[in-house]
């Protein structure tokens, strides 16, 4: 089985121009097939904050109604996404900027309300990984934001951590598929305020123990969720680091496993 390295990136490294800058080079280097997906949620809220709009987050995930969607689209599948498309055309990695709803690559469908309404908030029924297969056989690199759909008009707003996920999972049905999470910290950590404090392995047994002693809470439950659900889809290591990690230039990092 040929290799497929599926990389995730988000945190300050999105908001900060020049992180950015140096991880979509470095990115451009990691040899064999890849895959990009992204975040933005800062930016999403910095424009919503402009245009009047309150953002709105419960347990670390987005509350998206009709104007934030309106942004959130602007924002991920226009502004970050072409950008980042620009900055790998001009490091030599032939990408493609995509959406869920483009090549009708993710269909999802809008997040039944049970105790939480999160407005137009995407959850993942199919991931195509036919077509995915078909972009990388031609040697274009594909670059996913956070927008999904239903297919039925409906733009989604989802989850970018769920979408390197859920597509981690569908490919390794054809390949070796090596999922990296990067983010501005080393990894996952037992003392939020301590970079260095990094919780090298966790497997399902030591995330309930984390869990259970608070020191995994808010954001990183949700990312954690979607590392073992990939890994229950047969993706064979998943890696949660600083973006050093996507060229093995970094020793400190969190690897999980089931």
């Amino acid at each position: 089985m040929k290799k497929l390295s599926i990389i995730k990136i988000g945190g300050n490294v999105i908001n900060n121009k020049n992180a950015l800058a140096s991880f979509v080079k470095d990115f451009a280097k990691v040899e064999g097939l890849k895959i990009l997906v992204h975040g933005g949620g800062r930016k999403a809220s910095e424009m919503s904050t402009q245009l009047g709009l309150e953002p709105k987050m419960i347990n670390g995930r987005r509350v998206t109604n009709q104007a934030n969607l309106e942004v959130v689209t602007m924002v991920y599948a226009g502004l970050l996404n072409k950008n980042i498309v620009a900055q790998l055309q001009q490091n030599n990695c032939n990408a493609i900027g995509l959406s869920g709803a483009d090549a009708n690559c993710i269909k999802a469908h809008k997040r039944v309300v049970k105790d939480i309404d999160y407005g137009f908030a995407g959850d993942i029924d199919h991931v195509d990984s036919k077509i995915i297969k078909a972009f990388l056989e031609v040697e274009l690199t594909p670059v996913f934001c956070a927008i999904t759909h239903d297919a039925n008009g409906q733009l989604l707003n989802t989850n970018a951590d769920t979408i390197a996920s859920e597509v981690a999972g569908a490919m390794s049905n054809d390949f070796d598929v090596v999922l990296t999470y990067c983010f501005e910290k080393n990894g996952v950590l037992e003392d939020v305020n301590d970079n260095d404090s990094v919780v090298e392995n966790i497997n399902s047994e030591t995330y309930i123990q984390l869990k259970n002693e608070n020191i995994i809470a808010e954001g990183m439950l949700p990312k954690l969720e979607n590392c073992f659900n990939a890994l229950q889809k047969g993706v064979s290591k998943i890696v949660i680091g600083n973006p050093e990690v996507i060229l093995e230039n970094s020793n400190n990092y969190t690897t999980i496993t089931l």
